[in-house]
């Protein structure tokens, strides 16, 4: 334990941050509708006499002494939430406190994240003479990967040097982080009736480009994330049984890493399949943080380790090195009964905390 974080003072963090957890869980914030959340992360910073600035359902505030002279870290997790799937057995929205847990939609994706970093914020925001200025930002629309989030806030933010995006990695070291690229595909035939040998069959078209995208292999891969992953997720074609389709449509989900551009990895699709071929978009892409890092060095002096993490999150809108880390386990995340353990938000509160010491 660092001298500058007590016993009494983490206790005191943990205890506002699951407070604020609490009230979270209890008002719903799908992406898109987190104005009612955002204002809990107002009243949160007002109570305490932190000014902060709000675009749409984006809230972010910085450190008493700014100095823009200096730069800048910035610590970052969002507040909506996916709809509560079917199987839930409790109420998404009744934060309930068993066996140690917390139950409750978006408890650990990314609630207890984000109340960990607030806490943290707090902690170092009346500190004068750190190496670097803070800037907390809590976003909407991570999980639809909206343009209203923290992509909308970026241009108001002073440079930032380096970030810590709060997602569920069990305090670990996410270092790296895959991009995601999703392709909408038509592949294109001739109508004509299924009795008789005529028309072109869309289906098949689409079936042989599906084959080459499940099997074929980048020759680059990353290693620290690996292969680039595609899978084809979604396909829908035909209008009646005795139509030969002129038309079949797939979608295809594309995990990138650090060796192809996503512009690359469109070119290369294209000149081997015969569908048309049109992303989504290309602002998805991989991120990282070099191993040497201070602050991963920080993490690894406290005994968390790093890896490669094949989920997407707001560290793909930023251009400067990231660290994804946060309390709780991915693989709670979009769970029926979410939870997490009240012990790993104290737990994030004090790695995080005691990692920026050897930072700031």
């Amino acid at each position: 334990m660092v001298s500058q974080l007590t016993a009494y003072s983490l206790e005191t963090l943990s205890e506002s941050a699951i407070y604020l957890l609490k009230r979270l869980i209890a008002t719903p914030s799908f992406s898109r509708e987190e104005d009612k959340t955002a204002l809990l992360i107002e009243d949160f910073f007002r109570e305490r006499n932190i000014p902060f600035r709000r675009t749409k359902n984006n809230i972010w505030t910085h450190n008493r002494y700014f100095d823009p002279a200096k730069p800048t870290l910035l610590l970052n997790s969002h507040h909506d939430t996916v709809k509560p799937n079917p199987k839930w057995t409790l109420n998404p929205f009744h934060p309930l406190e068993r066996d140690g847990k917390l139950f409750g939609l978006g408890s650990n994706d990314a609630g207890g994240c984000l109340v960990s970093l607030m806490a943290t914020f707090c902690h170092f925001y009346d500190k004068p003479g750190m190496a670097y200025n803070i800037v907390m930002a809590a976003t909407a629309e991570e999980e639809i990967s909206g343009r209203d989030g923290l992509e909308l806030i970026l241009p108001e933010l002073p440079p930032i040097s380096f970030a810590i995006v709060g997602e569920p990695t069990q305090m670990h070291l996410a270092i790296a982080e895959k991009g995601l690229l999703v392709l909408d595909c038509t592949a294109h035939g001739k109508a004509g009736h299924a009795a008789r040998n005529e028309g072109e069959n869309a289906i098949y078209k689409a079936i042989r480009d599906i084959e080459w995208l499940t099997s074929y292999q980048f020759p680059k891969v990353s290693p620290t994330l690996g292969p680039i992953k595609m899978s084809v997720t979604v396909i829908n074609a035909g209008s009646q049984h005795n139509v030969v389709p002129d038309a079949c449509t797939f979608t295809v989900d594309v995990r990138a890493t650090e060796q192809y551009s996503l512009e690359e990895i469109v070119e290369i699709i294209r000149a081997h399949v015969q569908s048309e071929v049109t992303p989504r978009s290309i602002r998805l892409k991989p991120s990282s943080i070099p191993e040497d890092h201070p602050i991963v060095q920080a993490g690894l002096s406290l005994g968390r380790q790093t890896y490669g993490s094949p989920t997407t999150s707001d560290q793909a809108l930023l251009n400067c090195p990231s660290l994804k880390c946060g309390p709780g386990h991915s693989e709670r995340s979009h769970t029926a009964d979410e939870y997490i353990y009240l012990q790993e938000i104290e737990q994030g509160i004090e790695l995080y905390i005691r990692m920026l010491e050897q930072v700031l």
